[in-house]
């Protein structure tokens, strides 16, 4: 049902370790910001999420944009989008922060899978979604008419008790988990037909040491958390998903092998 899945990379961020990895060292790391890419049977071409692009670091944009992008300094690559794929046909949104949408609108064709909740709220709250990250100016004008509601996908239960999630495609192969803690509404997709299933987190962490090892970034990273508790919560669940044999991806985590950067599974 699935081909072709990758994760390239379409920018990079630099920060220490220790900003990310709760006791980390000093070292200076090179952080990506992936979007996943896949093929699906009837669906086409699919991506999970957008990525950075040049909406966010040129181009006419707002003063908080501008703000936004001369504190991170995210430097793109050649993957970026939408001219590293340019015939997406749907596009599942893990959450909504601007390293996730940045290209949305150019898709204008494209199907949208989201929480359709968490986006009502967030457009809803004005200038105040700024301080969550997101940036009315990076979604679609009719991202409401566009969007279908992850949950009114048909409920399923996801491998390896990661628990209840949603079923997008009706066929079993890719399957919504809710991932509370990061953001309202955030969530990870999970390949449960592979072997082992493949869950993309991304960004219930940042590394994949930190689930891992319970090393979870304290201030000032935590502070982007939505609930801190609950991220906690996602992280034992994730654990716990990895320890029953599955494997994961994180957006930001520097160490995925090449056969996923590449899409060689």
């Amino acid at each position: 049902m699935i081909r072709d899945l990758a994760f390239p990379n379409s920018a990079h961020v630099r920060a220490p370790e220790w900003l990310v990895l709760s006791h980390g060292d000093r070292r200076m790391l090179d952080i990506p910001v992936r979007y996943g890419v896949f093929r699906h049977a009837t669906a086409g071409r699919c991506l999970i999420d957008t990525g950075y692009n040049a909406r966010v670091t040129g181009g006419r944009r707002s003063l908080a944009l501008r703000l936004y992008n001369a504190l991170l300094r995210p430097r793109l690559t050649d993957a970026v989008l939408p001219a590293a794929c340019p015939d997406a046909s749907t596009i599942i949104l893990t959450h909504l922060h601007a390293d996730h949408v940045a290209a949305l609108r150019d898709y204008p064709d494209a199907r949208i899978l989201a929480d359709m909740s968490a986006l009502e709220h967030y457009l809803s709250v004005g200038p105040g979604r700024l301080r969550h990250g997101v940036f009315a100016e990076l979604l679609p004008a009719d991202v409401l008419d566009r969007v279908t509601d992850l949950h009114a996908c048909p409920a399923i239960e996801a491998p390896l008790d990661l628990g209840q999630g949603r079923d997008v495609f009706g066929d079993g192969s890719v399957i919504t988990v809710p991932l509370p803690g990061h953001m309202r509404g955030h969530v990870g997709v999970c390949f449960a037909q592979f072997d082992p299933p493949l869950l993309y987190a991304a960004d219930a962490q940042w590394l994949h040491r930190a689930v891992m090892e319970d090393r979870q970034p304290g201030a000032p990273a935590a502070w982007v958390f939505d609930d801190p508790a609950a991220a906690r919560a996602s992280a034992h669940r994730i654990r716990a998903f990895v320890d029953h044999g599955g494997e994961v991806i994180y957006c930001h985590d520097p160490d995925v092998t090449a056969h996923w950067r590449q899409g060689d599974r």
